[in-house]
């Protein structure tokens, strides 16, 4: 099995180099994979401006772009005959309403409007804590093969969510879910002349039995996204 690697964090970043590991043993890895970070773009794509790509390392690929790039350059020209593209592991949650700014996301659906399957792969991180990216390794790896073997129609992808266990804690469950929209409380202070945004990510709202819910309460979170509105 051929698997294409991107991420929005950077081809250096901890969460790519987790997801890798994650799948050793389950095929080949091919990484095309932004040259710096490149958080928040949602789906933004080149189309007038040339980019720059480099081979940096034997199936790695660095690509001056931003993940919906990087998964068009990997499923076109890249790796064509790949079974999967998965995007990730992105250091920070992507829940609910977030999925629609996020370039972990967006890689993932671009690769699904392209006709490939796809799996998004983020973690949350807990307030005032570090990610464990050795946890990461082996929550992906139960999650990616249980996705594997699991049917996914065509024109949708996969959105998971992993939690921040203790070390000591016992494997989360791993929670099928609808996508939860309810909308973030914010507000834009001034501070002179400019605006920060003011919010409490980890105190947004929570519907039940929905994806931020689901992660938030220490399970594993998983969803399905299709690429138009749902029709079950």
């Amino acid at each position: 099995m051929k698997f294409i690697l991107t991420n929005d964090d950077g081809i250096d970043a901890p969460g790519l180099e987790a997801l890798e590991t994650a799948l050793r043993g389950l095929g080949t890895a091919i990484v095309a994979a932004p040259e710096e970070e490149q958080s928040g773009v949602g789906h933004q794509v080149t189309d007038h401006t040339p980019f720059r790509m480099m081979e940096v390392g034997k199936n790695r690929f660095k690509i001056a772009a931003t993940p919906a790039d990087c998964a068009r350059v990997g499923v076109t020209r890249i790796a064509p005959d790949a079974d999967w593209l998965i995007s990730g592991i992105n250091q920070g949650a992507n829940l609910g309403i977030d999925t629609y700014t996020s370039g972990t996301v967006a890689a993932a659906r671009e690769a699904a409007a392209l006709g490939f399957p796809a799996m998004a792969f983020s973690q949350y991180v807990a307030k005032n804590k570090k990610p464990d990216w050795e946890i990461a390794v082996h929550l992906a790896g139960r999650v990616i093969r249980l996705l594997l073997a699991h049917d996914l129609p065509r024109g949708c992808f996969w959105n998971v969510n992993l939690p921040h266990p203790s070390p000591a804690d016992p494997d989360p469950d791993i929670r099928f879910c609808e996508l939860d929209i309810s909308p973030h409380r914010f507000r834009y202070d001034q501070q002179g002349e400019h605006l920060v945004l003011v919010g409490d990510f980890h105190g947004r709202p929570r519907l039940a039995d929905h994806d931020v819910e689901c992660c938030m309460g220490g399970s594993i979170s998983v969803t399905r996204m299709p690429l138009g509105c749902a029709t079950d």
